[in-house]
């Protein structure tokens, strides 16, 4: 259609003289809005109300969005590659902005199943396109960067729920007054969804519109591939997306960020209650509403600077050096966190905090451990592969600890010591990646391209001309 041409890649390249430090902003503009997915548990206490479920029926809302969320990036990333980001932001902001429109018709209707539908498939699709949409191009933008490249790519990400939840919380407030649990009626949710589906397609088509890819051969000032220092584990050949899934090292490290994300993502979707049932007594808890919305909206600044202090950390310690940190001192913060979490609700929510910073910086070395292992060719489509381990954890994770919190008691009466064996569970997760991460080492030869490949998500240079027939 050429009313849609504009999204085509070849309108996408930038002139030149075109500053790469333009880029990053598009990308926020996506991953702020998709990453609303971190303040779930604000809302999920309503939604529990609402439809009469328990914390798992109503958890299996954000599993479902996290599963195709990594289903769509492994299915879409070699297209997202082909296209380009701006025909993929477009796509991905339909679909998150459509699945808010879907779950508000749910809500309203009082049918959990369209709720599932709307933000869990058809949102989570977007969630998927979103998340990968950005981060090859901004690698191309950054290549002397590559961690600082992912982390700005993907620190939106974790900060969504820095916007989300307050905004959230301010709508729910305006348009109804909560009950005395705490609880917003299904119909302060089911606007708050049409709003947030407005208002995020309206920001994400910021995003399309600003976003360019580098010409073809470009390079940054004075940059001089040739002369890199390279780092443990760094290649400079080239693998493709079908050869990468049949190397052990792409499959150590879809290990280790299953593990790392099934510890994270269970304290996430239950940050707001979670607080509160740690400083319960009776039948009363020290920390407020406001002060558990707050919190969320904490572990979100932690979770966004995770994403881009560590992973341009990465850099100078190298990709496998900072997952051992992320593993290893993760599983004595959780070890703590039981133990010793509900002493003081200072110490808990630096413990909870520090966790979540690994948590995010998990996510953002990710690409650039893939870009170390087998190269920049076809990276995106690799890295959406990679997040079926998301998916797989978008699972476990809420699973794990949502199944425990249902044997232990009812919501709103649990308290610190219930919250134990899940926690105990997460330590086990992560010494399981601390080994899968000592075990990656450099890809064999046999797996690297023969032949140089033109990057997929770079304009194809134009055809020479042929000669002029002679007389």
């Amino acid at each position: 259609m050429a009313a849609l041409s504009f999204l085509d890649r070849r309108h996408t390249v930038a002139p030149p003289g075109y500053s790469r430090w333009l880029i990053p902003p598009a990308a926020l503009a996506i991953h702020l809005c998709i990453g609303q997915v971190y303040a779930t548990s604000v809302y999920k206490p309503s939604l529990v109300s609402y439809f009469k479920a328990d914390l798992t029926a109503i958890g299996v809302i954000f599993s479902i969005a996290i599963v195709m969320l990594g289903l769509s990036a492994a299915a879409f990333g070699t297209w997202v590659d082909r296209v380009g980001p701006r025909k993929a932001m477009f796509a991905a902001a339909c679909c998150w902005g459509t699945g808010f429109l879907v779950a508000s018709l749910g809500i309203a209707t009082k049918q959990l199943w369209l709720v599932y539908l709307g933000y869990g498939v058809i949102g989570g699709i977007g969630l998927g396109i979103g998340y990968i949409s950005p981060v090859s191009t901004l690698m191309k933008w950054f290549p002397d960067r590559p961690g600082l490249a992912t982390g700005m790519a993907i620190m939106g990400f974790g900060g969504g729920a820095l916007v989300a939840s307050p905004l959230s919380r301010e709508l729910l407030s305006a348009f109804h007054a909560p009950n005395a649990a705490g609880a917003f009626p299904g119909s302060a949710v089911a606007k708050l969804f049409l709003t947030l589906g407005i208002t995020y397609f309206v920001v994400m088509m910021f995003g399309v519109f600003t976003v360019r890819v580098p010409a073809d051969g470009w390079a940054p000032a004075g940059f001089d591939a040739t002369k890199l220092k390279a780092k443990p584990l760094q290649t400079t050949a080239q693998v493709s997306a079908n050869n990468a899934i049949r190397t052990p090292q792409f499959w150590m490290l879809w290990v280790v960020l299953l593990c790392n994300v099934t510890a994270g993502i269970g304290i996430l979707e239950n940050a707001a209650p979670m607080i509160r049932d740690f400083f319960r007594s009776g039948t009363s808890t020290s920390v407020t509403l406001v002060e558990a919305a707050g919190f969320v909206g904490l572990l979100s600044i932690f979770n966004m600077a995770g994403r881009f202090v560590w992973s341009s950390t990465s850099d100078y310690l190298g990709r496998k050096r900072i997952y051992m940190l992320y593993l290893g001192v993760g599983m004595v913060l959780y070890a703590l966190l039981a133990f010793t979490g509900s002493s003081a609700t200072a110490l808990f929510v630096l413990l909870c905090a520090l966790i979540i910073s690994f948590y995010g910086g998990g996510f953002a070395t990710a690409p650039a451990y893939l870009r170390d292992l087998f190269g920049t060719y076809q990276v995106g489509a690799i890295h959406g592969r990679l997040l079926t381990a998301w998916s797989t954890a978008g699972v476990l994770g809420p699973l794990i600890v949502n199944r425990i919190l249902d044997t232990r008691g009812e919501p709103g009466k649990l308290v610190a010591a219930d919250y134990r064996p899940a926690l105990l569970t997460m330590v086990g997760v992560l010494a399981v990646g601390f080994v899968s991460n000592l075990l990656i080492r450099p890809v064999s030869l046999r797996w690297h391209e023969k032949t140089e490949h033109h990057f997929l998500d770079e304009p194809a240079a134009s055809p020479a001309p042929a000669p002029a027939p002679s007389n």
